[in-house]
């Protein structure tokens, strides 16, 4: 048996930053939902998906998440996840939809620590929203590929397509009829594009009401 002792805890308030000042990555782990935001050039900014990026980020993460674990591939991590992985600028702070990092590049020991994870993700998923600029996503595509990820999925659940981008400059688009794997990131990984992207039962379309009546 448990039992839960409500206590009055402080949330420790983050230092005013002064104008001109940038935010560092220890503040923006001091931030009560920090872990929805980015740290760009010394920026906050806030990660907006729609409930539709959302699910869609979630079914990746269910359908690779069961695959890796079942033959102890690595760990698959949610947006949560902060990577500190840039060298070139020490205190950007990224966080994809979904992430990838094989078991022999990141102990279960390193799982504790605290703070954001230093070392490139293998695989690198970004969901879009409508209201995504083209430019800061083709930036971020860039620093991931720059800090050494070796796969992109670039997933697009309004259109309902999978870009794939890979180190070399080389990228692929696929459809829902056609299948993604895991190349050699992800050994024995295969899932028809489809499987991400949410789907009306049939039953249910067939018994819907129409708008106009």
């Amino acid at each position: 048996m448990s039992a839960t002792v409500a206590t009055a805890t402080q949330v420790p308030s983050l230092p005013e930053i002064s104008a001109g000042r940038e935010m560092t990555p220890e503040e923006l782990l001091r931030l009560p939902d920090g872990k929805h935001c980015e740290l760009i050039d010394g920026e906050l900014v806030e990660r907006n998906m729609l409930v539709l990026s959302s699910l869609v980020a979630s079914r990746v993460n269910r359908i690779l998440g069961t695959h890796c674990d079942e033959r102890n591939l690595g760990w698959v991590f949610d947006s949560e996840v902060g990577y500190q992985c840039f060298p070139w600028k020490p205190g950007q702070v990224r966080r994809a939809g979904v992430s990838f990092i094989r078991l022999d590049r990141y102990s279960l020991a390193q799982l504790s620590q605290e703070g954001y994870v230093s070392i490139s993700p293998d695989l690198a998923v970004e969901v879009t929203s409508p209201n995504d600029l083209v430019t800061k996503l083709k930036e971020k595509l860039e620093e991931y590929l720059r800090a050494g990820v070796k796969l992109i999925w670039v997933i697009d659940p309004e259109r309902r397509i999978l870009q794939v981008y890979h180190p070399d400059g080389t990228s692929i688009r696929l459809h829902e009829e056609d299948q993604v794997t895991g190349e050699d990131v992800i050994p024995g990984f295969a899932c028809p594009v489809a499987a991400f992207f949410p789907t009306m039962p049939e039953a249910a379309s067939a018994t819907a009401p129409d708008a106009g009546s």
